[in-house]
C-alpha cells in the first residue's frame, strides 16, 4: 500500500494464429499491462491488419446501433473464442452491407424531415398571407402595370409611411397585425416601384417573400399544404415499417456482431506495439504483477495446454522510467486517491504518498477547522449529498469527523468556546503554545518527506542523490541541526553545540555534493555551489515557516466567531439569532473551503513537491468488454 507492486517483464511467444486467442486471455486474466517489445529478431507487426478490419467494423457497427437500434446488453461466454482476421473481415463485409441499407432509409427519413420543415415554414408564411383573401398569382404577376409589396413595419410608421407613398402614387391597404408589426400590402405604378425602396428601407420595412407553391389562393394553398401532410405522413410510415423490418432482419446478428468484435478487442488494443511477430511465430509483450504469476501461467496453461513459451524477467535500470506502476488500495482510502492523482502517478517503486496524504490532509483540515458544530454540518451534508458525490462523499464524512474531534480538544461548538472545557487546548487562550506545535508539526512533516525522498532516490539507484543531496540525507542532517540550534536560541533545548556540529556537517556533505555535480569552470562552479547551499537553508526555513498557516487558521476560525458574536450582540432577539445562523453558515462555507484548500497546499507543495515525481506511467491492463 506504501508502494507500487513489484512487476515483471513478459514475453508471451505462440502460434500467429493463436495470437487473438492469448490476447483474450490476458484481457479475461485482467492484470497484464500491453508494452513495446524489445526483440529485435521479430520485426513484423501480424496484428496490423487485425486491428484495422476491427477499428472498420467497430466503426460501422457503431452507426448501425446508432441508426438502427442497440441490439440489448452484451453478455459474453466464458468459453467464447475470438474471432480470426478472415472472420473479422467477413464479418466487416456483412456490417457494410447492412450499413448501405440501413443508410439508404436513414436517408429517406431525413429527407422526409427536411420536406416536413419546409412545410412548416409554408404554414408560417400562409398563415400571414390568408387574411388577404385574393389570389396571389394575380396579385404579383410579373407582367403586370401595377408592382405590388407585400411586407410589414412598426405600426408606429403606417401612418408616415402611407402619407409619403401617396404621393408617388402608391396604395397602403393594411392586412393583418402581430404585436407591434402591421403586415401591408403596397401597389403602385411598377415603373415607379424603385423609387419608393429607400422610403421603404428608412421606415423598417421588411419583405414577406411568397414562395412559388403559395402563388395561388389561399383555400387551394391550404388544400395543397394538407395533402403534403398527408402525403408525408404516408411516407414516414412506410420508412418506419422498413426500419423495424431492419431491425427485425439484422438484430440477432447485430448482437452476434457486438460479441465478436468484443472478443477481437484485446488483440486489437495490442497491436499497436505489444504484438509482434516473424513467420507464423507471435510475441505479446507487456508487463505483469510478480504476485500474479502462478496465476497467469494456470490461466495459460488451461487455454494452450503448453503451446506457449513465457519468458519473464525483473526491470533492468533502464526500463524504470517506463514500468507501469499498478497500486492497490483498501476501500477506505479509495476516496482519497483522486486527490493524489490530481497531483501525478508515482514512479515504478517510489513511495506512494496515498496513505500519509490521508492522514496528514484530515489532521491539518482538523486542526485550522476545529469545532465540533460546524464538523457535524459538514458531515451532515456529505451524507447528504452521497448519492451524487459518491466515492467522494466520505472525505466530507471524514473531515467533519476529524472536525468535530478537535472541537472537542478545543472546547469549541459553533464558535462559542465556554460550553464546555476544551481536552487539550484553546486557540483563543493559548495562541503561543498553537504556533509553536504548528511548527513542530512542520519539523515532522519535513523530516518524513526528506526521509521519503532519500528512499526514492536510492530506490531509484541513484545512491549520490539519496545521501548527499540538498533533499537526501545530507540535507535532512542539516535541517536537523539547524533546528536543535533555533531550538536552543528559543530555550526549547539545549544542544546548540551538537546540533551546530550537525547542521554544519551536513551543509558541508550538501556543499560538497553540489560542487561534485557542477559541470563547469572555476568560477561558476564556486557560484553554482554557494547560491544552491544557501537555498538549501532558506527553502527549508521557508517551508517550516508555511505550516504557521496552521495555527493562524485556527486562530481566525475563532476570530470570525467572535466577529459574528460582536454583530449579534448589538442587535435585537430576532436579529441575534439570524445572525447567528447566517454567520455561521458563512464560516463553514467560506472559511471551509479556504481550509479544505490550504490542507491540501501544504500537502501539495509543502510534501509533495519534496519526493513525489507524479511523472509515473499508470498500469492500464488490458480488459474484455463486459458491458
Amino acid at each position: 500500500m506504501l508502494r507500487t507492486e513489484p512487476m515483471l517483464r513478459m514475453q508471451l511467444l505462440l502460434l500467429a494464429s493463436e495470437a487473438q486467442d492469448a490476447a483474450l486471455a490476458l484481457a479475461r486474466f485482467g492484470v497484464f499491462n500491453p508494452a513495446p517489445s524489445v526483440m529485435e529478431a521479430l520485426s513484423e507487426s501480424p496484428a496490423a491488419a487485425y486491428r484495422e478490419a476491427w477499428l472498420e467494423a467497430e466503426a460501422r457497427l457503431s452507426k448501425l446501433l446508432v441508426q438502427c437500434g442497440d441490439s440489448g446488453p452484451l453478455q459474453l461466454p466464458d468459453d467464447a473464442e475470438a474471432p480470426a482476421l478472415a472472420d473479422l473481415q467477413e464479418l466487416n463485409g456483412w456490417l457494410k452491407e447492412v450499413w448501405s441499407a440501413c443508410l439508404a432509409c436513414h436517408e429517406s427519413e431525413v429527407q422526409i424531415a427536411e420536406a416536413r420543415s419546409h412545410l412548416d415554414a409554408l404554414e408560417d408564411t400562409l398563415a400571414k398571407l390568408e387574411r388577404l383573401n385574393v389570389d396571389l398569382a394575380h396579385l404579383l404577376r410579373a407582367d403586370s402595370l401595377l408592382a405590388f409589396n407585400i411586407g410589414s413595419l412598426p405600426v408606429t410608421g403606417l401612418k408616415r409611411v402611407t402619407e409619403a407613398l401617396a404621393m408617388t402614387g402608391h396604395l397602403v391597404t393594411r392586412f393583418d397585425q402581430a404585436g407591434e408589426q402591421v403586415f401591408a400590402v403596397i401597389a403602385g405604378p411598377r415603373h415607379r416601384h424603385e423609387e419608393v425602396r429607400g422610403l421603404l428601407a428608412q421606415a423598417g420595412w421588411r419583405e414577406l417573400p411568397v414562395p412559388d407553391e403559395l402563388r395561388t389562393h389561399p383555400q387551394a394553398a391550404r388544400a395543397w399544404l394538407e395533402a403534403e401532410r398527408a402525403r408525408m405522413d404516408t411516407q414516414s410510415g412506410a420508412a418506419c415499417q422498413v426500419m423495424g423490418g431492419l431491425r427485425d432482419r439484422f438484430g440477432p446478428r447485430l448482437h452476434e456482431a457486438r460479441q465478436r468484435l468484443a472478443l477481437a478487442r484485446p488483440l486489437a488494443e495490442a497491436a499497436l506495439a505489444s504484438v509482434r511477430g516473424r513467420g507464423g511465430l507471435t510475441a505479446l509483450s507487456g508487463w505483469v504483477p510478480r504476485q500474479q504469476l502462478d496465476a497467469l501461467r494456470a490461466a495459460l496453461d488451461a487455454r494452450f495446454h503448453g503451446r506457449y513459451w513465457l519468458d519473464l524477467r525483473e526491470p533492468s535500470m533502464d526500463e524504470i522510467a517506463d514500468v507501469p506502476s499498478l497500486m492497490r488500495y483498501p476501500g477506505w482510502l479509495q476516496p482519497f486517491v483522486p486527490l493524489v492523482k490530481s497531483y501525478g502517478v508515482p514512479r515504478y517503486g517510489e513511495f506512494d504518498p496515498a496513505l500519509p496524504f490521508a492522514f496528514t490532509y484530515l489532521l491539518l483540515f482538523g486542526a485550522m477547522f476545529g469545532d465540533i458544530g460546524h464538523g457535524a454540518v459538514i458531515l451532515l451534508l456529505a451524507v447528504a449529498l452521497y448519492r451524487r458525490l459518491g466515492r467522494m462523499a466520505w472525505v466530507g464524512i471524514a473531515a467533519g469527523a476529524v472536525s468535530m474531534l478537535f472541537g472537542l480538544f478545543y472546547g469549541s461548538i459553533f464558535g462559542f468556546e465556554d460550553l464546555i472545557e476544551p481536552l487539550w487546548l484553546s486557540p483563543l487562550h493559548d495562541p503561543v503554545r498553537v504556533l509553536t506545535l504548528a511548527v513542530a508539526f512542520g519539523v515532522g512533516f519535513i523530516v518524513f518527506t526528506l526521509l521519503a525522498n532519500a528512499r526514492n532516490k536510492w530506490a531509484a539507484g541513484q545512491i549520490g542523490a539519496a545521501l548527499f543531496d540538498s533533499t537526501g540525507l545530507a540535507g535532512l542532517v542539516f535541517y536537523l541541526g539547524a533546528v536543535g540550534v533555533l531550538a536552543s536560541l528559543a530555550g526549547a533545548a539545549d544542544v546548540a553545540q551538537p546540533a551546530s556540529l550537525l547542521a554544519g556537517t551536513g551543509i558541508a556533505l550538501v556543499a560538497a555534493y553540489k560542487w561534485h555535480e557542477a559541470k563547469a569552470g572555476l568560477g561558476e562552479r564556486i557560484l553554482v555551489t554557494a547560491i544552491e547551499t544557501l537555498e538549501t537553508g532558506i527553502n527549508l526555513f521557508s517551508n517550516t515557516l508555511s505550516f504557521m498557516r496552521v495555527a493562524a487558521f485556527s486562530l481566525n476560525h475563532v476570530a470570525l466567531a467572535l466577529a459574528v458574536f460582536t454583530l449579534a450582540n448589538g442587535l435585537d432577539t430576532a436579529a441575534h439569532g439570524l445572525t447567528l445562523v447566517l454567520g455561521n453558515i458563512v464560516i463553514i462555507v467560506l472559511e471551509g473551503g479556504i481550509v479544505a484548500i490550504q490542507a491540501l497546499r501544504l500537502m501539495y507543495f509543502e510534501g509533495f513537491s519534496r519526493f513525489f515525481s507524479g511523472d509515473g506511467t499508470e498500469f492500464v491492463p488490458l480488459r474484455i468488454e463486459r458491458a
